[in-house]
Order: structure tokens, then sequence, then C-alpha cells
């Protein structure tokens, strides 16, 4: 009788390949199905919100067994925690371009495409309405949507007051507002059509004479 081997996510191991020794009583998690699982989870919350989505829904769409995500994540919330945490930690790209428009108006052209697109805008307000109902949530979506901004925006405004372009000492707090408020109303509260011919154009230059007046 043949015996196939195979590894703690169920795939089968090459007998011809020497195995690699796992420590002691730790699993071997393949990373190309914890990417698969995570990818089936913004697909999941997406399609059918957080409500309905469940692990049986996940590991399908993944082409995995329940006990793969279980493996990683001890339910549906920690493993949505887990998502929405990363993305604070990866957060935006820094705009570098030598003047405060030229910073502001790529910054928006970045936010504004990453909320526009499919996935995130079902994904967003869909978790924004759990995280009426559930302070873990609540807190994760607060780190996500804020951190990443906050650290690019404090950035730019740096930038700008190295180069004279606003006084020192402005709220950055403020600022935060100034700078991130709009789009994210539009996009995420309102959920209106494509952005009109010009607006960004518009909000940069009307954010940089707001953060000026600040």
């Amino acid at each position: 009788m043949l015996f196939r081997m195979t590894n703690a996510d169920g795939a089968a191991e090459n007998p011809q390949q020497p195995r690699r020794r796992a420590p002691a009583g730790a699993a071997v998690l393949r990373e190309d199905v914890t990417e698969a699982i995570r990818t089936a989870v913004f697909e999941e919350l997406a399609s059918v919100g957080y409500a309905r989505m469940s692990i049986e829904g996940i590991a399908r769409r993944a082409g995995v067994g329940k006990t793969a995500v279980y493996r990683r994540w001890r339910s549906k919330l920690h493993l949505v925690l887990d998502l929405v945490s990363a993305v604070a930690v990866q957060g935006l790209p820094a705009p570098d371009t030598g003047t405060l428009e030229g910073d502001l108006r790529l910054l928006y052209e970045v936010t504004s495409r990453a909320l526009r697109h499919p996935v995130a805008s079902q994904v967003i307000p869909d978790l924004q309405a759990e995280a009426a109902r559930n302070p873990e949530i609540a807190e994760a979506m607060r780190k996500a949507l804020r951190e990443g901004q906050e650290s690019v925006a404090s950035g730019i405004v740096a930038a700008a007051q190295a180069r004279g372009e606003v006084r020192p000492g402005i709220d950055g707090e403020l600022a935060l507002d100034v700078i991130s408020g709009p789009l994210y109303w539009r996009a995420v509260v309102i959920r209106g059509p494509k952005l009109p011919k010009g607006h960004l154009e518009s909000l940069t230059r009307a954010t940089v004479a707001a953060l000026k007046a600040l």
C-alpha cells in the first residue's frame, strides 16, 4: 500500500525532496495557502458582507479545507481583525514631489483609486456598520483608516513646513482632518458616482489654501 505524505495544510509532499524538520510542536503553514485565504476573505466580504461571511465560504473560495483556516485564525472575527490591522501597517506611499500642492495631488490620486476599488468600496462600509456593534472591529477600523493616513499627512505637513509653505506649529489633528476628510466623505459616506472632472485638482487647491490658513 502506498501512503501519501502531506504537510500541515493537507498538501502532498514530494518524497524525492529532503524533508525539512519542523520546530517541535509547530505546524508547517504554507505562505501561499495563507495568502489564498486572505484574498478569499476580501472577496467574500465584498460578495456577502461580514454578517453572512463564514469560514466554510472562505475555505471554499480559497480552495482549501476549513482546518487550514482554523490553523491560522480561530474565528472569522479574528481573521478580519488581522487583515484590517495589516492594512494599517502597510499604509500609503509618502509623496515627495517637492511642493505641498504636488504632494497632496499625488496623495489624492492614490487614495481615490484605492477607495474606488470594487472590493474596498464594498468592504469598508460593511465593516463600518459592523464596527457600530463590535468594539474590536471599531478599534481595528480606526487604526486601519486613520494611522496610515496620519503618518502620510504628518509627513506632507512636515515637508511643507520645512519649505516654508505652511507655518510651523499648526494643529496636526486639524491638518489631518482637512487633508483626509473630504475624500472619505465622498467615497465612503456619500458613495456617489465617479468623481467629477477636475475634482481632485480643485480639492488640492482648496486643501493647500486651508492648510496655509491654519
